[in-house]
């Protein structure tokens, strides 16, 4: 169960979600911030675990441009980059964790993990 994508079938899961579609698992995929089985690929987006305008606001925006694009294209870790259907990344809308929570209560506590060691790994600051 990687990037936030798994298949229906405990055996098969995403490894690139981001890769076309022959090399992509069989649908259906359950996305887990809302925990929706997806049939079209098409219904997913890649979401950065820490929207771009959340890791500014955590100290990227001292960052160069080229650090910045390394981040938004991070592919350095399983959680960094997550497919999830589109509905629930455009409700997130880069909020902060205080701000958005998944709707799917399974989710809740892996998002605030996955969330913490991102922000941990690429040394941005944390609010209280």
């Amino acid at each position: 169960m990687q990037h936030g994508l798994r298949s229906s079938s405990p055996r098969r899961s995403s490894h690139r979600p981001w890769a076309p579609a022959a090399s992509s698992p069989a649908a259906p995929w359950v996305s887990y911030y809302d925990g929706q089985e997806v049939t079209s690929a098409g219904a997913l987006d890649i979401d950065d675990m820490v929207a771009v305008a959340a890791s500014c606001d955590s100290g990227a925006s001292a960052w160069t441009a080229a650090r910045r694009e390394a981040y938004a294209n991070d592919q350095g870790a399983n959680v960094s980059l997550i497919a999830v259907t589109a509905r629930s990344n455009r409700q997130r809308s880069g909020q902060d964790l205080a701000d958005w929570m998944p709707p799917s209560p399974d989710a809740q506590c892996r998002y605030v993990a996955e969330r913490m060691s991102t922000k941990l790994r690429r040394h941005l600051t944390a609010d209280d």
